[in-house]
């Protein structure tokens, strides 16, 4: 059995409508789908947005796929519940993930550099299939792979990219520190306590994705 991190890139005409308004806004960052399952053409999701969720909303009002969703905000983002008929885009990505021995792993990540990011497992000649029949418009750039069962630590996002430059070009990995979080916050114009998060999670997920390509 072997596991692969694919980055699947889409221009304009192979983005699914509801997928090219995520891509467009600036005001979300990036959807970590949690899981899910599909039936009949509509696909149920849970997932965590790092975004605005009044942003988010406004999109799923504006299509008629969506059959039902719920948002619940919390910090840094907000988790969605969405169950909403697949779009062409979505069928044929589904389509090429139906071999004999694939599965997805989750999470799988939709991220604002106009790709989606996830992991599968399975046989390697059913890995190749899924490659071979995506469709056209869609790029593909395999992150790493392994031969045996695993998973993708945590990607580093856009945000936590700008605020982990902020704090290094700041000094504040430097030992000892030459400035504290409060001045990555005022550098970032935002709450201390965004900025604490921010680093937080960014460094976890850095972590975890330099142990996860090392393996």
């Amino acid at each position: 059995m072997k596991s692969v991190r694919v980055s699947l890139g889409y221009d304009e005409e192979a983005a699914a409508p509801f997928l090219e308004q995520l891509y467009s806004s600036p005001d979300i960052e990036r959807e970590v789908i949690l899981g899910g399952q599909t039936a009949n053409g509509v696909e149920t999701i849970t997932s965590f947005v790092e975004g605005d969720s009044d942003a988010y909303e406004s999109i799923l009002e504006s299509l008629e796929t969506v059959l039902e969703y719920d948002i619940a905000q919390t910090s840094g983002g907000f988790f969605l519940y969405l169950r909403r008929e697949l779009e062409a885009g979505g069928l044929s990505l589904l389509g090429a993930l139906s071999q004999e021995t694939v599965v997805v792993v989750p999470p799988i990540e939709i991220r604002s550099d106009r790709t989606i990011r996830l992991t599968v497992v399975g046989h390697p000649a059913d890995l190749a299939g899924v490659l071979e029949e995506l469709s056209d418009g869609v790029t593909v750039d395999v992150l790493w792979a392994s031969n045996r069962v695993t998973m993708a630590g945590g990607a580093v996002s856009d945000r936590q990219v700008t605020a982990l430059q902020m704090a290094r070009e700041l000094g504040f990995y430097e030992i000892p520190r030459r400035n504290g979080i409060e001045a990555v916050a005022d550098e970032l114009d935002c709450a201390v306590s965004t900025a604490s998060e921010l680093l937080r999670r960014g460094e976890a997920n850095a972590v975890e994705y330099v142990l996860d390509s090392a393996r």
